[in-house]
């Protein structure tokens, strides 16, 4: 096997200091930094010649820097297909680490018991870290933020002993104006399914629910078995669902049972499909910026790293026109 190409061999390729080599690398300008634009050309020349590449613990003693985004997640959300709902955010988040010159390096270890901090955390490999995933630890999210560490939570999370750096979606505003939608059409009776939390997007969207006014009248927390009978106790003509799965479901049960969709019941769903249940394009409902967070949490996270403070940025969710939300008859 070939030797790796070092510093030294490019100051030797180009007849300049190993200093000068490093100086290039590392893009160093200004009035204390003195190379000929000929000189820093036949360097740049050399590496790309030869494929040299910065060896990143050497090039972090320069820099103080890796050029690593970690990223980490206490479930295993990593996809084995395209339709897997957490494929959009690793999608942007991969698209613009590579445009701002980033690797990325995903923390899989632990998976029985995933914590940020343990005896083997490998966390300092990166120079910050993207937070992706349901639930996240209480505790690792107070040492985060505690200790200073450069991160990024893709969703919203509550305050842990200062406020927490995110990207999210805006849930109350786009639940709230889906009730307002019901309610242009004559639904009075409206009720929740799901539990309201304790994970943030949940409880985001049941305020949203609850906000709307007074025709959000119910909330009908899971087990799901009696939902049916439950909603027709309160007389209820539109069900909005927190979870995309359960709204498939209620759909497919309330036509077994004779009910017509959107005709008798109409159904919002509140989240988006995942893993491998099964996706009934027809249902109203809302599209998360799903790549748009993971893009920006990589903006984002890279800001802090720089010495930018916490920021807490909420996109805006998109409705799913759909076929099962529609006027009373």
């Amino acid at each position: 096997m070939s030797r790796r190409v070092t510093q030294r061999d490019i100051a030797r390729m180009t007849g300049v200091s190993q200093a000068t080599v490093s100086l290039v690398l590392n893009n160093r300008t200004g009035d204390d930094v003195r190379i000929a634009p000929e000189t820093r050309q036949r360097v740049l020349d050399a590496i790309r010649a030869t494929g040299y590449v910065a060896d990143p613990v050497a090039r972090r003693l320069v820099s103080g820097r890796n050029r690593i985004l970690g990223v980490f997640t206490y479930e295993p959300v990593f996809p084995s297909t395209a339709a897997d709902f957490y494929h959009p955010f690793l999608v942007g988040i991969e698209q613009r680490a590579e445009q701002v010159g980033c690797d990325l390096l995903l923390f899989t270890s632990r998976a029985d018991s995933r914590r940020i901090f343990h005896a083997d955390s490998r966390i300092g490999i990166a120079d910050g870290t993207i937070l992706l995933g349901r639930r996240v630890d209480r505790d690792d999210l107070a040492r985060l933020v505690g200790e200073g560490h450069a991160f990024v939570s893709v969703g919203r999370r509550d305050d842990a002993g200062g406020p927490v750096p995110y990207v999210g979606a805006d849930y109350p505003a786009a639940v709230a104006a889906l009730v307002e939608r019901a309610t242009g059409l004559g639904h009075s009776r409206i009720g929740y399914l799901g539990t309201g939390g304790p994970a943030e997007s949940h409880a985001d969207r049941l305020r949203g629910f609850f906000s709307a006014g007074p025709a959000a009248v119910v909330h009908l927390p899971p087990p799901s078995t009696g939902w049916l009978d439950a909603i027709g106790r309160e007389r209820l003509t539109a069900v909005f669902l927190e979870e995309y799965a359960d709204a498939v479901a209620l759909v497919a049960a309330a036509r077994e049972r004779g009910l017509a969709v959107p005709g008798d019941l109409s159904v919002v769903a509140l989240g988006e499909p995942s893993g491998l249940a099964p996706v009934d394009g027809s249902i109203t409902g809302l599209r998360i910026p799903r790549r748009e967070m993971g893009w920006q949490a990589v903006d984002q996270l890279t800001e802090t790293i720089e010495g930018g403070g916490a920021v807490q940025r909420l996109l805006p969710c998109t409705v799913h026109p759909g076929a099962t939300l529609s006027r009373i008859l």
